[in-house]
């Protein structure tokens, strides 16, 4: 036998082992969630959502999915860290909820032209919509529209004003 059917050999027979190997591996099998057991307290009017999913009352009552305006710097159009929380949270509802839908309205400060402005509203728009996807929210629950300078929440020409202004809000058009 010679050194390169040696080595050939060898080879072969390592392939075969770690086929073996993962041929014998145990399969582990994952067993559901149980859903808790409703309260005999009060009737059940709905579906009970599964454990954990988010319901309507929640955008009431969850910290995260109140925050529903998303700030930018100063004639940027990415989405600063902070919000990387509340992009979760949304995004989850959006899985949890397959009928629910929303818009994102971008907005603008006044500086700039308004055809900018526009265009700069939705791109933003469309980079919170990309933060949703990209948490696992559906596209077609997603809206975006462009208000540009069209719709301040701050009238002054200040920067905290303008600050203010640079925005996608977050609006649940079905819950």
């Amino acid at each position: 036998m010679n050194a390169t059917t040696h080595k050939f050999g060898r080879i072969m027979m390592a392939a075969m082992l770690c086929t073996a190997v993962v041929a014998c591996s145990k399969k582990v099998k994952e067993e559901p969630v149980q859903p808790a057991a409703p309260s005999t307290t009060a009737p059940v009017t709905e579906t009970p959502a599964a454990a954990g999913a988010f319901t309507p009352e929640d955008l009431d009552t969850d910290a995260c999915l109140r925050q529903r305006v998303v700030y930018f710097d100063f004639d940027q159009d990415s989405l600063r860290p902070e919000f990387q929380a509340a992009m979760a949270c949304h995004a989850k509802y959006l899985r949890d909820r397959p009928s629910s839908r929303m818009t994102l309205e971008g907005n603008a400060d006044e500086r700039g032209s308004r055809e900018y402005n526009l265009g700069l509203g939705e791109r933003r728009g469309n980079a919170v919509s990309s933060a949703l996807q990209a948490n696992g929210g559906s596209g077609s629950q997603i809206t975006v529209v462009s208000y540009g300078e069209e719709r301040p929440v701050c009238n002054e020409s200040t920067e905290d004003c303008w600050a203010k202004n640079r925005r996608v809000e977050i609006v649940y058009t079905a819950k």
